[in-house]
């Protein structure tokens, strides 16, 4: 089919705050191609919802009196959608730094076309300057998914508009990792996911500073945690795996330097040689080149600490009944 041609059986909901040229960039590259074009904005300060309005799509401003979430955005678009085209099949979830790639949008309704089973398809989202930080590249490295049936995606999808009516969309409460606990449930309902070999979506995460990286990742902890304690239990244990990681590489070897001071003293700090040794483990053996080894086994290693905090700041909105806010990295 040519990309030229609309799809009049789909919609796009892009998801922004404060994206300004790159929100430009990503309604453009959808606007002219489908049926309906939405964007929610969640309180942006700068011109982001001009350029949407401009661009010819429709615009739905979420409650400023609730916090924001990007779940609570998507449902919102999700909902706008259908009230403009009530039989509606197909929508593209897109984030509002991201372009979509030209043929994506046919590829991805064609293949949920052929394949009844299937409820949400999603493709390769490249960095689209990797070069410019070691932080970008850890994103386009982690971007790189192996294709195939999958249990978990990203905010980059498409997916049946019939199952995300039928499971309800996605947990407004969560501040992080809601699409893979929507996964969760879609799974449980009989529906598959698939990661597609083609080109999705250029992300542009801007990350040029550390404590960008590790607001990022301290938001992934917050996640882990979140995802373990909805759906930790058998027989799906739920990102269980991943919430205990941080817990056994940062707070086992911490109470083992404080309990062994005492008695050993500064012989107890070699506990903390189970770092480097655990970046050698990775380094030899993940995939990839040398350069990619290297990122991948640092990121790994060292972002069990912001994963951990990102954990601890779960448990303490959740036993302290606080309502939580977005962990925003830019």
């Amino acid at each position: 089919m040519s990309t030229d041609e609309k799809l009049l059986d789909v919609a796009v909901v892009a998801i922004g705050r404060n994206e300004g040229e790159r929100l430009r960039a990503c309604l453009a590259s959808v606007v002219q191609k489908v049926a309906l074009t939405v964007y929610v904005d969640s309180g942006s300060t700068d011109n982001s919802k001009t350029i949407a309005e401009n661009l010819g799509a429709v615009t739905v401003d979420l409650d400023t009196s609730i916090p924001f979430t990007a779940a609570r955005a998507r449902n919102a678009g999700f909902k706008a959608a259908l009230e403009h085209l009530p039989d509606l099949e197909w929508i593209q979830f897109v984030d509002g730094d991201c372009e979509v790639q030209p043929d994506w949008l046919s590829t991805a309704r064609d293949h949920l076309r052929t394949h009844d089973g299937h409820a949400i398809v999603f493709g390769r989202r490249r960095e689209r300057f990797p070069e410019r930080s070691v932080y970008n590249e850890m994103c386009d490295i982690e971007w790189d998914v192996q294709p195939g049936i999958a249990k978990y995606c990203g905010g980059d999808i498409m997916a049946r508009v019939s199952v995300v009516k039928e499971i309800g969309g996605y947990r407004e409460s969560l501040i992080a990792g809601e699409e893979p606990e929507m996964c969760v449930r879609i799974r449980a309902a009989g529906w598959k996911i698939e990661a597609l070999p083609a080109e999705m979506t250029l992300h542009d995460a801007n990350m040029t500073h550390f404590t960008q990286w590790w607001r990022r990742v301290m938001r992934s902890g917050w996640a882990y945690a979140a995802g373990a304690h909805l759906h930790g239990a058998p027989p799906e244990k739920h990102w269980v795996k991943q919430s205990r990681q941080a817990w056994l590489w940062v707070g086992l070897p911490f109470a083992v330097l404080l309990i062994g001071l005492p008695v050993f003293g500064i012989i107890a700090f070699l506990v903390l040689l189970v770092y480097p040794l655990q970046w050698l483990r990775l380094y030899l053996t993940l995939p990839g080149s040398f350069r990619q080894r290297a990122i991948s086994s640092s990121a790994f290693t060292l972002g069990r600490f912001p994963e951990f905090f990102g954990q601890l700041k779960y448990w303490y909105d959740y036993l302290l009944n606080n309502q939580a806010r977005l962990i925003e990295y830019k």
